[in-house]
């Protein structure tokens, strides 16, 4: 078993290069199945995720080369199946794209219910389903076909229509997109959500032949066209992996200049850094350069869907707020529970106390300690809790991180960090 070693107290400095993002990469993907032909994807992530859509990618009968370490030359030529093995689904949540993207081609799909990181006791998938109904889909619920662990969507035809989100939701916004731009008509998504990799999906989709309009808003729009075809693309920055080390180098009183972003997708990471008395400068259209120095403020985070504070930064937020004087609070209003990795941080002396959805961070110093990666984002946080604490942190389920995060180690080492990924024969993940 693998695990990240830590040892803290140097100042991150330096550049880092942002890789692209992991979100709008796992919907892309999967949309090329859309249409018969060659892509060329460039600024795509090397990490696990990504690897495992290339395997379903291939096993649906498509051919993946990578061209360098980012572009992915995808043909879909010879795609026919239309069916996921589920050893394969169940090695990341965004395999429910292939739902989409294969009803959409083939007005059938059959794949097993998602893996991926699980905050509480479930992530439903229950709006998914109510868009493709409301396509035209027939999902069975307990027939024969049906099976609590396998997804079958199929339909004559797909027809256009309006479907209203009881809840804004990232998944279904993209997944009901992926059906709709090879359904007859037009589809109105009402309470969609505006998370730039929903924008990065439209415009690919838009030119591959699809008409998708309002991304980025409440409402989008969209004219089925049957007529789609293969295209080349450039993924945007990866606005999470930019905000983790704008909150690393802040957590570690460093200066760090983050290259290859998006400025404006930054805006509410940003906003809180400087509410925490960070500086963060705007060098340009696609860096930015952070820096902190002595004592931060605490600040109160809310998370909220875009333009808010996102989820998936509230738990490197609260990495650094323990760092910070004082009393923070941050309020999770998007998952019921995603503040399992406060336990982890109370392993190494931080002082939070956890009332449902609200935790609070007392500011104070951290000790190294063995802890491990509950989730994603969990092990992001783990890793600045283990960057600014006294002594050894050790870092275990690394796999976690190694889903969304190119290459973690080597950029944050060529910035000054202590940090080392080791091999541990003999143990294993529980």
């Amino acid at each position: 078993m693998e695990k990240y070693i830590v040892h803290g107290g140097n100042r991150l400095t330096g550049k880092i290069e942002v890789s692209g993002a992991k979100n709008a990469a796992v919907a892309i993907l999967p949309a090329t199945i859309l249409a018969s032909g060659v892509y060329n994807i460039e600024n795509v992530p090397q990490i696990s995720d990504i690897f495992a859509l290339t395997n379903i990618l291939q096993t649906l009968g498509a051919e993946c080369v990578w061209l360098d370490h980012s572009t992915l030359q995808i043909d879909t030529t010879h795609v026919v199946s239309r069916t996921l093995p589920a050893s394969l689904s169940k090695c990341l949540r965004a395999s429910y794209y292939f739902v989409g993207s294969l009803l959409g081609r083939f007005n059938y799909a059959k794949v097993a219910t998602p893996g991926g990181c699980q905050f509480g006791a479930t992530r439903p998938i229950d709006m998914h389903i109510k868009g493709f109904e409301a396509l035209g889909a027939k999902i069975p619920p307990s027939d024969e076909e049906a099976d609590d662990e396998i997804i079958i969507a199929k339909a004559e035809n797909l027809l256009g229509a309006y479907i209203y989100l009881d809840k804004v939701s990232v998944g279904a916004t993209i997944n009901i997109m992926l059906a709709a731009v090879r359904a007859r008509g037009r589809t109105v998504i009402e309470n969609a959500a505006r998370e730039p990799h929903v924008v990065d999906l439209a415009v690919f989709l838009n030119k591959m032949g699809a008409h998708i309009n309002g991304a980025g808003t409440n409402t989008i729009k969209i004219e089925g066209c049957p007529d789609l075809h293969a295209t080349d693309y450039s993924i945007i920055p990866d606005q999470i992996e930019a905000g983790t080390y704008m909150v690393a180098a802040a957590a570690t009183r460093g200066e760090l200049t983050v290259c290859n972003v998006i400025p404006k997708h930054l805006e509410s990471i940003t906003a809180k850094l400087r509410d925490c008395g960070v500086t963060v400068l705007e060098n340009d259209d696609d860096s930015v350069t952070v820096s902190a120095n002595g004592p931060l403020r605490p600040c109160h985070i809310k998370t909220q869907p875009h333009p808010g504070f996102p989820t998936d930064m509230q738990s490197q937020f609260g990495a650094l707020l323990c760092t910070c004087t004082g009393t923070s609070t941050i309020t999770e209003s998007v998952w019921d529970d995603r503040f399992s990795y406060t336990k982890q941080l109370a392993k190494m002396g931080a002082k939070i106390n956890v009332t449902g959805k609200i935790a609070s961070f007392e500011g104070t110093s951290l000790n190294g300690a063995e802890v491990i990666c509950n989730d994603l984002r969990a092990g992001a946080a783990m890793i600045i809790a283990g960057l600014c604490a006294q002594g050894e942190t050790v870092i275990g389920k690394i796999h976690h991180v190694e889903r969304g995060y190119e290459n973690i180690v080597g950029k944050l080492q060529a910035c000054g960090a202590d940090i080392r990924k080791e091999n541990f024969p003999g143990e294993e993940e529980n």
